[in-house]
C-alpha cells in the first residue's frame, strides 16, 4: 500500500461525508440567519477525522457504510459545536479557525451560542432519523448509538475536559485523586490507553527544566497545587486530553464498531486505539502551535502560550512531546493488530496524524 491510496482513500470518505452533511443542511426547516451560520462552521472543511475514524472503524468490523453515515455525520456535527463554542471570549477567545474568521467574528456572539446549540441537538436528531432511512438499523442501535456519543461529549468526556483546561489555565490543577473520573464512567470499555507512554515520559523526562507554576489555588483534598510536581502535571495533562480530546475521538471508533455491529472485545480495542491516536493528536497539535505555519494551520500559533495554557511541550519539552506521540501510534497500532490486513487504513491514520503539518 502507498502514501497515495492512503490519500486517496481519505479523500473518498470525505466526499462521502462532505455529501452527507449538504443533505442534512437541506432538510433543516431553520431561520436562514441559523442556516447560513451553521453552515459556515460546518461547510468549512477540516480533516473531518473524527466521521473518518467511524466509518473505518465500520467497514474493519465488517459494517455496511450506510449504515455508518448518520453516525459519522453526528459527530462532526458535535466537534464543530464544540469548536465555535471553544473560540467564544468567554472561552480560548480565537479570531481564526480552519483559514478564516471565527462564527462569533462574523454572525456575533448570539448566533454562534444558537449555532452550536443546534448542531449539538442535530447531532442526537440525526442519528435518531437513522431508522427511517435504513430498515437495517434497529431502534436498540439507535439508542447505543446515542449513549455512546453523549458519553464521549458530555461531562465525564469532551465538555468535562474542556472544564479542566480551562481550571488548569487559572492554575487550579486536577488532583490526580480524580483522574480516574473518565474511567469509571467509561465502564466496561474503559482502558489504559497511553499509559505506557506516559509512565515513559516521566521517566525520562528532565522535569529540571520544568518552570513551577505557582498558584495560590487548592486541589480538592487541601493540598497547595502550587508544590505539585512536574510529574503530577503530566499526568494531569494527559487526563485532562484523554477527556476533552481522546474522549470524542475514542467515541468516533466505538460508534463504528456500534454500527456494524460488533462484538464487545473488538469495540474495546478499537476504543483502545481511539484513545492513543486521541492523545497523539493533542500532543501533535501542542508542537503544531509551537512549530506550525499559519498558512497551513489555518490560525494564529502560539495562542496556547498565550492563554498559559498546560501544553506537552510547555512540560516535557518539543522532543520528548514527539517521542510521547510515537509511542501512542505504537500502542494503537498494536491494539487493532488482531485485525489483520483490514487494519491498515487504521494504522496508516495513526501515522498521519504524528506526521501532520495542520
Amino acid at each position: 500500500m502507498t502514501i497515495s491510496a492512503f490519500n486517496v482513500h481519505l479523500e473518498e470518505l470525505r466526499t462521502v461525508i462532505e455529501v452527507a452533511l449538504v443533505g442534512t443542511l437541506d432538510h433543516a426547516g431553520w431561520p436562514n440567519s441559523l442556516k447560513t451560520s451553521v453552515e459556515y462552521s460546518l461547510m468549512a472543511g477540516g480533516k473531518r477525522l473524527r466521521p473518518i475514524l467511524v466509518l473505518l472503524a465500520n467497514e474493519v468490523c465488517g459494517g455496511r457504510q450506510e449504515d455508518a453515515i448518520p453516525a459519522a455525520c453526528a459527530i462532526e456535527m458535535i466537534h464543530t459545536y464544540s469548536l465555535i463554542h471553544d473560540d467564544l471570549p468567554s472561552m480560548d477567545d480565537d479570531d481564526f479557525r480552519r483559514g478564516r474568521l471565527t462564527s462569533h467574528k462574523v454572525f456575533g456572539e448570539a448566533l454562534a451560542i444558537l449555532a452550536g446549540d443546534s448542531l449539538l441537538t442535530l447531532a442526537f436528531e440525526t442519528i435518531a432519523s437513522a431508522g427511517t432511512s435504513s430498515g437495517s438499523v434497529s431502534g436498540q442501535q439507535i439508542a447505543e448509538q446515542m449513549r455512546i456519543l453523549a458519553s464521549a461529549a458530555g461531562g465525564s468526556g469532551m465538555v468535562g475536559g474542556q472544564v479542566l483546561d480551562l481550571e488548569a489555565e487559572r492554575g487550579a490543577f486536577v488532583n490526580v485523586e480524580n483522574s480516574g473520573i473518565h474511567a469509571e464512567n467509561a465502564g466496561k470499555h474503559s482502558c489504559n490507553a497511553g499509559a505506557t507512554a506516559v509512565r515513559k515520559d516521566v521517566s525520562f523526562a528532565d522535569f529540571s527544566s520544568v518552570p513551577v507554576v505557582k498558584s495560590t489555588s487548592r486541589s480538592d483534598s487541601g493540598e497547595n497545587v502550587s508544590n505539585q510536581s512536574a510529574e503530577t502535571r503530566v499526568v494531569e495533562l494527559s487526563q485532562i486530553h484523554r477527556m476533552k480530546t481522546g474522549s470524542l475521538i475514542a467515541g468516533a471508533l466505538e460508534l463504528g464498531a456500534a454500527t456494524a455491529s460488533a462484538n464487545q472485545e473488538n469495540r474495546k480495542r478499537l476504543h483502545c486505539y481511539g484513545h492513543c491516536i486521541g492523545l497523539a493528536f493533542q500532543i501533535t497539535d501542542d508542537l503544531l502551535d509551537v512549530t506550525g505555519d499559519q498558512s497551513k494551520l489555518g490560525k494564529k500559533p502560539g495562542r496556547d502560550a498565550d492563554l498559559g495554557k498546560l501544553t506537552y511541550p510547555g512540560l516535557l519539552g518539543i522532543e520528548t512531546s514527539r517521542a510521547k506521540a510515537e509511542q501512542l501510534v505504537q500502542e494503537a497500532c498494536e491494539a487493532v493488530a488482531v485485525f489483520g490486513d483490514r487494519s491498515r487504513w487504521l494504522k496508516e491514520l495513526a501515522r498521519f496524524i504524528v506526521e501532520r503539518d495542520h
